[in-house]
């Protein structure tokens, strides 16, 4: 399969976007303080463990995806 040059920047922005997101997301997760991440004691809630998980899932796929970009990007320069 061949990627587009525009294509393959998509995706490769799509995925420094992801990293950005939610890297940013986790920073304010973990400083909360209304209080629906940690409880009173200071332990996580179920609220912080699934979107802790969201973003774990959302690094992975915008690895993959950012890597099959940049895979197409380096293509595209080497056939041109």
């Amino acid at each position: 399969m061949k990627l587009s040059r525009s294509i393959s920047w998509f995706l490769l922005a799509f995925g420094v976007w992801s990293w950005v997101i939610w890297v940013t997301f986790i920073k304010n997760l973990y400083k909360d303080g209304s209080g629906l991440a940690f409880d009173d004691a200071g332990d996580p809630t179920a609220y912080f463990w699934v979107h802790l998980t969201l973003a774990v899932v959302s690094f992975v796929l915008g690895t993959v995806v950012g890597v099959i970009g940049l895979r197409g990007v380096r293509a595209a320069r080497r056939t041109s």
